[in-house]
Parts: C-alpha cells; sequence; structure tokens
C-alpha cells in the first residue's frame, strides 16, 4: 500500500489547541500543559471566550478563532464538544491545516454515527488527516510535540527510543506509557487512534514502517478498520521491521465490549490469529508480553535459528529455563564437540572449577565470578550451534562482579542475540540497569526472558521464509 506522509503530523512547526482552557482540569488546559513543556514549535491557543492562559510558566494569548491567528498552522487540537467539531474542521480547512487530533468523544462509539461521518465529510473536503475522535493524543518522544491530555505528573512519559506504539484504548495507552516509562524502555512515538474515522493503524503502521526513529511497531488493537489494508501493510512493513499486536476481543463477551468502546467491530478471532500469522505480525497475550518482545526487538537482532545456549549461576533457573523454552517450541543447543574439548581442557588446566557442568544450560555454579562468566559466553557464542544466547546471573552471589557488565558488552561483538536475566531486587535491578545500557535486553524472570527469545526466534523466522536474513 502507498504509505502516507505524515510528518507534519508528528513534527509540525505550529500547532493550534482549539478549546484550550485556563481552568485546571479540564481536558484543554491539560494539552496546553502537555503541549508546552518540551515542544519548541508555536503554539496557540483558540477559545471562542478569548482572554489569556498562563501555562509552564507562559502566557499565552487566546484567539477566538484560528482565523484570528496570522501564522500558518499545521496541527489543530481539537477538544471542544462533538457537535461543534464538524465547524472547526471547516475552520481549520479554510486556514490550511493539514492535520487534526480530535480529542473530542460523542461519536460512532456514542451511537452518532451521523457526526462522525460529517466530520469525516468536511475533513475529506478540505484534505486535512484526521487522527481520532475520541482519542487521548500523539506524542514525539524526539521532538516534543505531545498532545497527550493526561498530565506528566500523573502519566509519565517514556525516554526517546526505539518503540512505536499505537492504541485503541487511549486508558491502555497512558498505562503502557507509564510502564514504558518506569522501565525506561525507550519510545519513539504514541499514538491514540481513538475511532480511527480517517486515519487507522494500517496508515500508522505503513508510516511508522519507514519511520527511521521507529525500531520496533507495537499496537493494542480491538478490531481492524480495514482487513485487507491492514493485511496487505503488515505483510510489507514487517519485512523491514517487527510488528507486535496486542489483540482484544478475542472472545464473544469481549468483542462486544469492544464495539461500545471505540465503536470498532473486532471480529472472529481465528481470522485475526490467521491474518497475523500470515503477515508475519508477532500477537503479545498480555501487556506485558508485549513489552516483554517489544524490548528484546528494540535491542537485539533477530536470531538465525531456534538453538538456545544457557549460561546460569544457578542450577535451578536454568532447569526453568530450559522447560520455558522447550514448551514454546525452541530447542537446547547441543554444544559441538569441539567447544565440549574446550570446556574439559579448562577444566583440566584448573581454569575452570571441576565441580561446574559444561553440557547445555553451562551452570558455572554459585561461585563464579565474572571473568568464569565470560569464558563460558565466548563458548557457548562460538559454537556453530548456538543461535541465540541466554544469560542468567544471581546477583545475590557474593562472587559475582560488576566486570559482568564489561563483559556483556564485549560479548556483542559475536553479533549473536543475547538476552539476560537477573532475578532479584534493588542491586540486581540496578545491575540490570547498568547492562541494558549497554544494549543487552534484561529480565527479572524466566518466563519474560522466555518470551524475549520467542520473538527474536519467531521473527528470524519470517525475515528467513522470506529471503531477508
Amino acid at each position: 500500500m502507498e504509505t502516507p506522509n505524515l510528518d507534519f503530523l508528528f513534527y509540525p512547526k505550529s500547532v493550534a489547541v482549539i478549546g484550550a482552557s485556563n481552568v485546571p482540569g479540564k481536558v484543554g488546559n491539560a494539552i496546553m500543559h502537555s503541549i508546552t513543556l518540551r515542544y519548541d514549535g508555536k503554539v496557540y491557543a483558540v477559545n471562542v471566550r478569548g482572554g489569556d492562559i498562563e501555562v509552564n510558566g507562559k502566557r499565552f494569548p487566546v484567539y477566538k478563532s484560528i482565523h484570528d491567528i496570522q501564522d500558518e498552522i499545521d496541527v489543530a487540537v481539537v477538544a471542544v464538544p462533538a457537535r461543534f467539531v464538524p465547524d472547526v474542521i471547516d475552520d481549520c480547512g479554510k486556514k490550511s491545516v493539514k492535520a487534526a487530533v480530535v480529542i473530542s468523544a460523542g461519536f460512532k462509539e456514542a451511537g452518532r454515527t451521523d457526526l462522525e461521518d460529517e466530520l469525516v465529510k468536511r475533513a475529506k473536503k478540505w484534505g486535512i488527516r484526521v487522527v481520532g475522535p475520541n482519542c487521548l493524543g500523539v506524542t514525539n518522544l524526539e521532538n516534543g510535540f505531545d498532545c497527550n491530555f493526561n498530565p506528566p505528573e500523573r502519566q509519565a512519559r517514556p525516554p526517546f527510543g526505539k518503540v512505536a506504539f499505537m492504541s485503541q484504548s487511549g486508558a491502555f495507552g497512558a498505562a503502557i506509557l507509564d510502564w514504558a516509562a518506569r522501565e525506561k524502555i525507550g519510545m519513539s512515538k504514541f499514538i491514540s487512534l481513538g475511532n480511527m474515522a480517517d486515519l487507522d493503524e494500517s496508515d500508522f503502521m505503513a508510516y511508522l514502517g519507514d519511520d527511521p526513529k521507529t525500531g520496533v511497531i507495537t499496537g493494542y488493537i480491538e478490531g481492524v478498520k480495514d482487513g485487507r489494508k491492514f493485511f496487505k501493510a503488515a505483510k510489507e512493513v514487517t519485512l523491514k521491521k517487527p510488528v507486535v499486536v496486542l489483540k482484544s476481543g478475542r472472545t464473544e463477551a469481549g468483542a462486544k465490549a469492544a464495539a461500545s468502546h471505540t465503536g470498532s467491530l473486532a471480529g472472529a478471532y481465528k481470522i485475526y490469529q490467521a491474518a497475523f500469522e500470515q503477515a508475519g505480525v508477532l500477537e503479545a497475550k498480555t501487556m506485558r508480553q508485549l513489552f516483554n518482545y517489544a524490548k528484546a526487538l528494540a535491542m537485539q537482532n533477530p536470531a538465525k535459528g531456534d538453538r538456545v545456549a544457557i549460561v546460569t549461576n544457578g542450577g535451578g533457573a536454568g532447569v526453568m529455563m530450559s522447560d520455558g523454552l522447550l514448551e514454546r517450541g525452541m530447542k537446547l543447543a547441543s554444544l559441538s564437540d569441539e567447544t565440549n574439548g574446550r570446556f574439559r581442557k579448562d577444566i583440566e588446566e584448573g581454569k575452570l572449577p571441576r565441580h561446574m557442568s559444561y553440557k547445555n544450560p553451562i551452570d558455572v555454579i554459585g561461585d563464579a565470578p565474572s571473568s568464569r562468566y565470560e569464558i563460558a559466553m565466548r563458548y557457548a557464542l562460538e559454537d556453530p550451534n548456538v543461535d541465540l544466547l541466554v544469560v542468567i546471573t544471581l546477583f545475590q552471589s557474593p562472587a559475582i562482579d560488576e566486570g559482568i557488565v564489561s563483559a556483556m558488552e564485549r560479548m556483542k561483538a559475536y553479533g549473536k542475540p543475547i538476552v539476560f536475566i537477573a532475578p532479584g531486587g534493588d542491586y540486581p535491578h540496578k545491575m540490570a540497569r547498568n547492562i541494558e545500557q549497554r544494549g543487552i535486553p534484561v529480565y527479572e524472570t524466566t518466563e519474560d526472558a522466555v518470551d524475549a527469545v520467542y520473538a527474536l526466534v519467531k521473527y528470524g523466522e519470517w525475515l528467513k521464509e522470506n529471503g531477508k536474513l
């Protein structure tokens, strides 16, 4: 499908907030607060009452009409009662506005399909692209353009990074942003899709597929607007970068709830499953799984096979990881005779202890310092039978030192994907952040790490099937 150029939406030079308010707690006030925190473009407040607004220590005159603004306007953020929105779109059209983010609710989701149809009709007349209505807004973490009406002190914004997220649910989108911020997962762009009267999930997926700032596309959907359009877009985009989707409305009751939420038709879940599989879309079943997948895919190359080696200083954790991998259809790598010989030689020469096990999982045991880990990791990564390495470190052991961080940095030179597991409290969490700063994803549990490995393997399989890996 043709990729829409939406740079004017995410990189506007000027923005008008129509329905701007000086009253704390009002949506129009919250939008002004969000949009003026980091965005360095021009911001104009519009409200028929006029006056002025003070927000974030800055004072803005309030224009009674968008036509009173002398400057050109790229994007209008609309937060007025639904019945006024079509006329606002006409005003925006006469002003040559390129995009409208319609925050206002009270359209198709409230039974007013006629009002939504009128909104679309007028937007098409003027060539305006519409996000929403009934949406939370959009956020570009790169340049600070943020018209999300949830205030940052209540809903944190994550750092800038590679993961883009689009959501048909504003509340779910807000929770995702909060979680990503807490977990320090970098995001490029966030889109609250709302009712998708004009721009839909396929348009944004196609745009993000060509966005150099986005490495992984993720989304929460209840139903797609146009099945064939979605399938075509997904099949093209997944050959460039991974797409991870959390689909709700998987049950009959859930599908009915989706219809009353954003007016979307959830459809038969089995059809979605088949379409995801055929288009190379990774389906997540939970919010946590969505980010387990996304974090791994954003930080590591896809795996060229499903043979996994495990290096651990805790035997039980290695067994649990083995079970999880096999249950999800992956394999434990059979280390080559040459690799086994290297381990035996080092044990005989006293470089490695006799009581460690070098059969996969490779158990370097609880008294292992980082130097022992490094030997085991190198041998595993140099083995041609290993496609991906999982490293489990119980930082509670006094033997493991902070040299593991620089050792992990050195392991990246092999080019094979690596997933790290660091269970526990404050100290493991601190070490995990240090390792993630080196570009290696860290998980707290083996279950989360199994998700990560699965995503890297499945996406690698898709690229190999299509001659891209």
